[in-house]
């Protein structure tokens, strides 16, 4: 993604920042149940996110679940439903904007997910 990244917004278990054109958001922790994140996310967006308002045009989106230990008991698909649907409004209008959509499951130092959202240029 191109562009300097912004400062963070902080809410609790929630933060994002702009970069470029797009965003990246990151959660820091992990559950099972994928309609967690959709309240939480929406949430930020909707009380704490100053940052450029919903656009429109195509989106990439990226999404990386990072784990401990065993992979959780998440379906990766109901995890990009939720986040699609807390974060249209917010980044695009509707998620029938997003023309590249890549959902990724690893381990890593810390149990998080992290999504960078794109327009195409």
């Amino acid at each position: 993604m191109t562009g300097e990244p912004s400062e963070w917004t902080n809410s609790g278990k929630v933060r994002a920042r702009a970069r470029g054109a797009g965003v990246e958001i990151v959660v820091d922790g992990l559950t099972t149940q994928g309609r967690y994140y959709k309240p939480l996310i929406y949430e930020f967006f909707r009380k704490d996110w100053r940052g450029a308002r919903a656009a429109y045009g195509e989106f990439h989106v990226e999404i990386l679940m990072e784990y401990q230990g065993d992979p959780p008991w998440l379906d990766l698909d109901n995890l990009a439903k939720a986040i699609l649907d807390a974060i249209k409004g917010h980044v695009f209008h509707d998620d029938s904007q997003v023309s590249r959509l890549l959902v990724e499951r690893r381990a890593g130092e810390r149990e998080r997910i992290t999504v960078r959202a794109m327009p195409v240029r």
